[in-house]
């Protein structure tokens, strides 16, 4: 429990690169999720070039830290592997959120920023990482170590009001 207390959103990083093998231990993480059927329909682009991160940057407007971060991912969804298409934005969840605790884990800080079912953003980011009309881009993560020592902290946000038995019953 205590990675997913302390997972935040960390907007602010040290230019410091992230180690490959730590960007592997963040893929694997996300292609542990569960999927209906399993039908794993996650794609991945780490995006490295300057250029191509500033082009991420512009797809939506709290992507702008994306133009200097030391990691720029992108988790899309391919079509073609789709079983169960209407569960596709549930497995891509459950992927990003594995990759955010996994972060955690790793000493970093992340921020997920949404991208699907919005089409301007889905359309910007196909043309410009230049993605098949099949793949789509559902979630840029962005990577890096905390400017902060305490950006990945508890903050508590349990809140019995939103807790009902059998019914709902407004309290």
């Amino acid at each position: 429990m205590k990675i997913i207390n302390n997972r935040r959103s960390v907007r602010k990083f040290q230019s410091t690169p992230i180690e490959p093998e730590k960007i592997e231990k963040l893929l694997r993480a996300g292609m542990q999720a569960p999927s209906a059927n399993n039908q794993q329909p996650w794609e991945f682009i780490i995006v490295k070039d300057k250029a191509l991160k500033y082009q991420v940057s512009q797809t939506q407007p709290y992507a702008t830290m994306a133009k200097d971060a030391p990691l720029v991912m992108i988790v899309a969804g391919n079509e073609d592997r789709l079983m169960s298409p209407e569960n596709m934005q549930q497995d891509l969840g459950a992927c990003t959120e594995n990759i955010l605790l996994e972060a955690v884990e790793l000493g970093l800080g992340a921020t997920w920023l949404g991208v699907f079912p919005i089409e301007v953003r889905v359309k910007h980011l196909q043309s410009a990482l230049e993605m098949p009309e099949n793949i789509l881009p559902y979630a840029i993560i962005i990577v890096g170590y905390p400017l902060s020592e305490d950006a990945n902290h508890y903050t508590d946000r349990y809140d019995e009001s939103r807790v009902h038995t059998d019914t709902y019953k407004h309290q």
